[in-house]
């Protein structure tokens, strides 16, 4: 039978048990790595140490701006 493409489909491959668990803990291994860095690259962007090195000026920008309206407020 043809698939929608137009090519015959691929017969589905023969794989044995212990390439498929040896597969699924491959993936696992890859999925761990990229959680951890994940993981690493939040924790840098949500450091409020590094956005002030990054971007000294709009920082006490910011903080000039919410202290005046924090002190207009009374």
């Amino acid at each position: 039978m043809a698939a929608s493409n137009g090519l015959p489909k691929a017969p589905p491959s023969a794989r044995s048990s212990a390439e498929l668990r040896a597969e699924i803990e491959r993936t696992r291994a890859e999925l761990a790595t990229s959680v951890s860095a994940l993981r690493e690259e939040v924790a840098v962007a949500a450091d409020w140490r590094q956005w002030v090195r990054r971007h000294p000026y709009a920082c006490i920008g910011g903080a000039f701006v919410i202290g005046y309206w924090l002190g207009s407020r009374r």
